[in-house]
């Protein structure tokens, strides 16, 4: 039972991604530059800073320091001061099967006194009506001839078919706050901007976007020093070079090397090293140390390199890792990239029906944004990938 359910999601994300991921695999990086508001639409406006005239400008700056990397194809939702309606922003990300979506605006508040930069990922409180436009997307696939024999029984209307979205719309969650981390860490260490962390809220133009995708706010227009640094040439030079850098980072570390302009994802992102081996030692100590920990949780690992965790808290503090700390998870894990974000991931099992009655009880302890996660040789994963590492020794 559990291996035919592995079977018919493996099948549903693969026949998905044939519709939606193989297209990028062998072509150029596209990357969707959204300049927020615009036209009769200004955003905020303090003190005589614009936001739809500070982002577009910004955006602009971006878009030259990205061509010069070679291999990244920049596609822009508006390039003037034009009104562009929020629906349709994230539909031509969509459309083009964009490998990242970018959205940048601007900040403001009554109190002029607050600062700081922000970046925001997808709240997967609307996921729903993520998995809904992506069922929208796809029932292009019914006016195709012998649609029922070419896609092997894959029903864009059925309920059952959106596991396999679930799971790829989660993946690209995980690999967005990466994404942002790199842009907040190089706000904060490259531009000495205040860095007011990762935040995960439910966006339209974000969750309507089936791909990695980052809102940021440059900073707060109300606040009359942090408006005049992001409305000066310099200014924006500066954060549209550090969105550049962290953009380029996360290509490199998800798409290899380049070859001829050409770019294969490799579904897998690197840990350090160093934190891999503290986080899977840290686990085995608490595994034999720890008697109480709930046996639904772990699963032995030595008969595959595939394992299967449930990611349910991220941000910049390193919380120690006591049960009380976690309203009552035992079996909890942390790892880092860059030592200032940590990611919070609850058991450790190579069962997948397994992990999945992990993310039940971790979202019954209050954390209902949580999601599966996977890694292999101690690498994360796509759980994509997983599942079909898990058919192929099946």
């Amino acid at each position: 039972m559990i291996l035919k359910q592995i079977k018919i999601v493996f099948i549903v994300l693969f026949l998905f991604s044939a519709v939606n991921i193989f297209p990028q695999s062998n072509t150029k990086f596209i990357v969707i530059l959204d300049a927020g508001h615009g036209g009769k639409d200004p955003g905020n406006s303090y003190h005589g800073f614009v936001e739809k005239e500070i982002a577009l400008k910004t955006t602009l700056k971006l878009e030259k320091l990205l061509e010069k990397e070679g291999g990244i194809q920049v596609i822009h939702t508006r390039k003037s001061d034009v009104f562009i309606e929020l629906k349709d922003r994230p539909k031509k990300a969509n459309s083009l099967d964009a490998n990242l979506f970018i959205s940048i605006h601007c900040n403001s508040v009554k109190n002029p006194v607050p600062f700081g930069t922000e970046t925001f990922v997808m709240g997967l409180a609307r996921s729903k009506g993520n998995l809904e436009i992506a069922k929208q997307e796809n029932s292009v696939i019914l006016l195709e001839k012998d649609y029922k024999q070419t896609y092997k029984g894959f029903d864009p209307k059925n309920p059952e078919t959106l596991i396999g979205l679930k799971i790829l719309q989660e993946d690209y969650l995980d690999r967005s706050i990466n994404l942002a981390s790199k842009i907040e860490n190089n706000f904060k260490n490259k531009v000495h901007r205040k860095s007011r962390g990762i935040k995960q809220t439910p966006l339209w133009v974000l969750d309507a976007a089936y791909m990695p995708s980052v809102l940021i706010e440059l900073g707060f227009l109300s606040n009359n020093e942090e408006g005049i640094f992001l409305n000066s040439n310099v200014g924006q030079n500066k954060m549209a070079h550090a969105i550049a850098t962290a953009i380029i980072a996360y290509k490199k570390e998800y798409f290899g090397t380049q070859s001829d302009n050409t770019y294969q994802d490799t579904s897998s992102k690197k840990i350090t090293e160093n934190t891999t081996k503290n986080n899977l030692k840290r686990t085995k100590s608490k595994l034999n140390i720890d008697k109480s920990v709930s046996p639904r949780s772990e699963t032995k690992t030595q008969n595959s390199d595939v394992v299967f965790k449930v990611q349910f808290a991220a941000g910049n503090k390193n919380i120690e890792l006591n049960p009380s700390n976690f309203k009552g998870l035992k079996n909890v894990s942390v790892r880092t990239n860059n030592g200032s974000f940590y990611k919070y991931a609850y058991g450790a099992t190579t069962d997948y029906s397994l992990a999945k009655q992990n993310l039940k009880e971790v979202k019954s302890k209050g954390y209902s944004s949580a999601y599966i996660i996977a890694f292999r040789n101690g690498k994360n994963i796509s759980v994509e990938e997983a599942l079909k590492k898990l058919q192929q020794v099946k």
